[in-house]
């Protein structure tokens, strides 16, 4: 009944479930189609509020490693296209911002709740899950 409120991520060693969602530039994005890449998905309540500012300038700030391993970083979250452009262009984001309409990508992937838990997932080049962990790890260890 509850189970929503104390769910642990998608395992390690589990396929990632596949979406397509636009981000804010109001391009497609499809977790398919980036195979033979990592993938970061990064869960994160709201746009703009000191946590998730602070963990997305955290992968903000490490963006020269991930793109040197050829990772592809999304955050994730409902809110707007809108709402999501100014949070990045604000905080001068090198990766887009998806738009979870509906939180269907977070009930995918167990980081549905009252609000979006925060949740950060790496997908490995096969599609399949290598990290999945709640809170706000250190990117090199999700990158790791």
């Amino acid at each position: 009944m509850l189970s929503w409120l104390w769910s642990d991520p998608l395992p390690p060693g589990t396929a990632a479930p596949d979406f397509s969602a636009p981000d804010d530039s109001g391009r497609t994005v499809t977790l398919s189609a980036l195979r033979g890449r990592d993938v970061v998905l990064v869960f994160y309540p709201g746009d703009d509020t000191p946590g998730c500012t602070r963990q997305l300038c955290q992968f903000r700030d490490r963006w020269h490693e991930a793109s040197a391993r050829g990772a592809a970083i999304y955050g994730v979250n409902p809110q707007s296209a809108a709402k999501h452009t100014r949070f990045r262009e604000k905080y001068k984001f090198p990766f887009p911002l998806i738009v979870d309409e509906g939180r269907r990508i977070a009930r995918l992937y167990n980081a549905d709740g009252l609000i979006v838990k925060r949740t950060v997932y790496r997908i490995g080049p096969d599609g399949v899950i290598r990290f999945a962990r709640r809170g706000m790890p250190d990117p090199a260890e999700v990158l790791g």
